[in-house]
């Protein structure tokens, strides 16, 4: 049996929202592998240091309603 976009979708964001916390910190966990990932490219001194500071001040968030809707209408496309 074949289900519907809609029960794909909140079938996709149950699962996303069960992860949400793993995922969260996942994230905080990566900021600093990113940093020093920027720093080992051939970028000056200020772009690294704008790029570090963005990072730092990045704050997680997430809004499973919204994936949900914009999945929806790109699926049936």
């Amino acid at each position: 049996m074949v289900i519907s976009l809609e029960e794909m979708a909140t079938k996709g964001a149950t699962k996303a929202r069960a992860k949400d916390a793993n995922i969260k910190a996942s994230w905080a966990a990566a900021k600093d592998r990113c940093i020093s990932n920027y720093a080992a490219m051939p970028f000056g001194s200020r772009r690294k240091a704008n790029h570090a500071a963005a990072v730092r001040a990045a704050s997680f968030r997430t809004d499973w309603d919204k994936w949900e809707k914009n999945w929806k209408a790109k699926m049936g496309e």
